[in-house]
């Protein structure tokens, strides 16, 4: 039992630092204001994916057979990474960049849930609904919180941008549960993490270069806004869905969406350290939930006396049979 839990913590442990890599990606971009949400998603997403495909070519002309009797989910997977930076970014463009990141993050675990369920049929543990649970209350209360500080009083305008941005964040929590999804399938059908991230990034990368060309000339007018482009494609993308592949080798993709919970407060911890925004007590009880679902999620299942007497019997009946 101990040794089965130790690549499901090994791979938490994956999920959880990819997701306190994306947690950094508002705060970077609001280092240039200039550039548009479509650019960044773009170059983030866009380049971030090429160069995980480039570093992957030899595994993923190793893995082309497996690749391609699984085309189907590549695709799906891809066109979900392409879709997913527009909405997330355009998200947290219009409605803010905490409500963005949470109502992104905070519906990818659902629409895993859904999805694995419908798919592969997949029955929930009391555990993942718990820490799911807790994680989105978290992000809710974290979500009112910023809401609360930043609109005291909403205009009709800023309204219609909140529930546009709130759609959009549907949208991206949806494309993101679909990649994770994708990616845990290829891998957990025999495609190695390597390879199946790099396939699915590389052709979701191809598909932004249009947006990248139509939108990203604003990333070439000052040192600063090109320096945003390559850390969020170098480190938030590229080492961060790194982590978050090897972590999809070893536990589904529904565990790993709700351990993303955490990316939405790193976003907030960092809104107040660097960018000097204003955290309400709500939004500090809201990042107490959500440490509340990664501690539900990623503690090691405790085995009871009985459970260690049921598996010595059932080895020593194998052993005898």
């Amino acid at each position: 039992m101990r040794r089965a839990a130790g690549p499901a913590g090994a791979g938490s442990l994956c999920v959880l630092l990819a997701s306190m890599l994306w947690g950094t990606t508002g705060t970077a971009a609001t280092f240039a204001p200039g550039v548009g949400p479509l650019a960044i998603g773009a170059v983030a997403m866009g380049l971030g994916g090429l160069l995980q495909a480039l570093i992957a070519a030899p595994r993923i002309h190793r893995e082309a057979p497996r690749l391609r009797a699984q085309r189907g989910v590549v695709l799906l997977g891809a066109l979900a990474v392409g879709a997913y930076p527009l909405a997330f970014y355009s998200s947290m463009h219009l409605a803010g960049v905490a409500a963005g990141t949470v109502v992104s993050i905070g519906s990818a675990p659902l629409a895993s849930a859904v999805i694995e369920r419908v798919v592969d049929g997949r029955r929930l543990t009391r555990r993942w609904m718990s820490g799911a649970a807790l994680g989105l209350s978290g992000t809710a209360l974290l979500c009112v919180a910023e809401a609360a500080a930043r609109h005291p009083g909403p205009s009709a305008r800023s309204v219609g941008a909140t529930v546009l941005g709130v759609g959009l964040g549907l949208v991206a929590g949806l494309t993101y549960a679909l990649y994770s999804w994708a990616a845990h399938r290829l891998i957990s059908r025999g495609v190695r993490s390597g390879a199946a991230m790099g396939a699915v990034f590389g052709i979701g990368g191809l598909l932004l270069l249009p947006v990248l060309l139509i939108t990203g000339a604003p990333l070439a007018e000052s040192w600063t806004n090109a320096a945003v482009g390559a850390y969020m494609a170098l480190v938030p993308m590229f080492l961060g869905y790194i982590l978050f592949g090897w972590g999809l080798a070893h536990v589904p993709a529904s565990t790993a969406t709700t351990l993303s919970l955490l990316e939405p407060a790193v976003a907030a911890v960092l809104a107040v350290l660097v960018v000097g925004e204003r955290l309400p007590p709500l939004g500090w009880g809201g990042i107490g939930l959500v440490v509340g679902c990664l501690a539900v999620l990623t503690a090691p299942p405790r085995t009871t006396a009985e459970s260690r007497l049921v598996a010595a019997s059932e080895q020593e009946r194998v052993s005898t049979g």
